[in-house]
């Protein structure tokens, strides 16, 4: 069909001619006239574009989410319902996350405030604010130059998980999902959201050159920032085989679209060295859109969920019209932002076996400021240790030490057969220098770089001496910690 279909503020819109790499806040502001939602840095850091989504939250239900609006392109909101700052107010009066605001003095300039309300709007639905942290998780993709932070976190205390009976409720209870299928095409350009394999598979005969996107945190940088204008894109939106998130055979499926929230939530039991990588990756909004095969196929060396797949010795999976292929999660990555996929194939599921006895498992994020950043260094270990204290398997991989995520073999080799002790450790450390090759940029010298690689693994041997795999404790600077 070539017209989009979706709700804002509960209004059915149709729209035709409009360019498919036309972001939702775009739409929003110079079509829709709802300037309340605004523009700060248009790449998903400030929050001032937050919107609030109704979408499938991969468990059978619904999910109200706040979402940057300036890196969602509006063909993504397809048989979606789109709520704006100005839906807050309903019938005359303010809504419960506005009257906070204003009572804890939580805006001055007013400027990041529509953004803030929607975040907060998220918080009022959500029903697992089990541990203090999450308040600030849900907050931090929220600039705000003038209040500080403390009365906008006392309001987040004050709403988080009232659940009141507005407008939202109704939409979560009585709203039934609708289709996003779609293939939509204005000029040149064209997009295609395939409801089934078979229709994937038909798409991609007929347009091998297509690019795949799903939560679009990437590329719609180059919509925002280079002002781009893709051709061709195929959206895996809609794609229900590949929202798999469940236990397999001792271990894990996680399906290439599940996105990073759901991860998250998944992962607090299911893999502590996970959750800890995920708690970095981004802001809320940010990974209530990025998605597990997004991450990985973008093959950035600085790519925060392969280092922790790569320890965990996943494999991904990859599907084309002519079956299965499946491989070590470290060989998916050839070179440079450069993957083993094949014309027609897509990276369907990463599978994470069950980990080995003895095992001890941790990720670890370093970058300048601890919300919202990239790496510098990032790095999954783990580290088999037999009934005598022996190590008997050892996988460390690291991220910003090279072209690509990789393995530390030479340290592994040096690791393996000798006693988990420190001295081991400290034996080991200058392998490193002989794994790697890191560069200086930006984000660290060369030297700051492999320094940081050792006292990783120097870390990684102090935390897991009382537990296999510790979690973050509550009031953490780093995903670094020796108690």
């Amino acid at each position: 069909m070539d017209r989009l279909r979706f709700y804002l503020n509960d209004r059915l819109v149709e729209e035709s001619g409009l360019s498919p790499t036309t972001t939702v806040l775009r739409y929003l502001r110079e079509r829709a006239h709802l300037t309340g939602t605004k523009e700060g840095c248009a790449e998903g850091d400030c929050g001032a574009c937050t919107v609030a989504v109704l979408e499938e939250d991969g468990k059978g239900g619904q999910a109200l989410r706040a979402i940057n609006s300036c890196l969602l392109l509006l063909p993504m909101v397809q048989g979606k319902r789109v709520y704006t700052v100005e839906a807050l107010k309903e019938r005359g009066e303010y809504h419960t996350v506005q009257k906070v605001l204003a009572t804890e003095l939580g805006s001055q300039c007013g400027y990041c405030t529509p953004g803030v309300a929607m975040a907060l709007l998220e918080a009022c639905h959500r029903k697992d604010f089990d541990e203090p942290w999450k308040l600030d998780a849900q907050m931090c993709g929220n600039l705000c130059r003038c209040t500080g932070y403390r009365p906008i976190r006392e309001a987040a205390a004050r709403v988080a998980g009232l659940e009141p009976k507005d407008r939202f409720a109704r939409a979560l209870a009585e709203t039934k999902p609708e289709s996003m299928e779609l293939a939509y095409s204005a000029g040149a350009q064209r997009f295609f959201t395939p409801a089934t394999l078979e229709t994937l598979w038909d798409v991609l005969d007929a347009h091998p050159e297509a690019r795949f996107v799903v939560g679009g945190t990437d590329l719609s940088l180059e919509v925002t920032k280079r002002y781009a204008e893709p051709p061709l894109l195929v959206s895996l939106e809609a794609l229900p085989e590949l929202r798999a998130l469940e236990p397999r055979l001792g271990g894990h499926r996680v399906g290439a679209t599940v996105r990073l929230t759901e991860l998250e939530d998944y992962s607090r039991k299911a893999s502590p060295a996970l959750e800890r990588m995920i708690r970095y990756f981004g802001a809320r909004q940010i990974k209530n859109r990025a998605t597990v095969g997004g991450n990985l196929c973008t093959a950035s060396p600085i790519g925060d969920l392969a280092p922790v797949f790569i320890a965990l010795g996943a494999e991904a999976v990859l599907l084309s019209r002519a079956g299965e292929r499946r491989m070590p999660l470290e060989e998916f990555f050839v070179d440079y932002r450069r993957t083993a996929l094949k014309r027609g194939e897509l990276l369907a599921f990463v599978d994470v076996p069950a980990q080995p006895s003895g095992a001890r498992t941790i990720a670890y994020k370093v970058s300048k400021r601890r919300e919202l950043d990239i790496s510098s260094v990032s790095a999954g270990f783990r580290v088999v240790v037999d009934g005598a204290g022996r190590v008997t398997e050892a996988r460390l991989a690291y991220g910003g030490m090279g072209a690509r995520p990789a393995r530390a073999r030479r340290t592994e080799e040096g690791l393996v057969g000798q006693p988990w002790t420190e001295a081991s450790v400290e034996a080991v450390l200058a392998r490193l220098d002989e794994d790697f090759t890191p560069r200086t940029d930006h984000r660290g010298s060369a030297w700051y770089r492999g320094q940081v690689a050792k006292n990783l693994l120097r870390g990684f041997f102090q935390e897991t001496l009382s537990e296999s795999a510790p979690r973050l404790q509550e009031h953490h600077a780093a995903t670094v910690q020796v108690r």
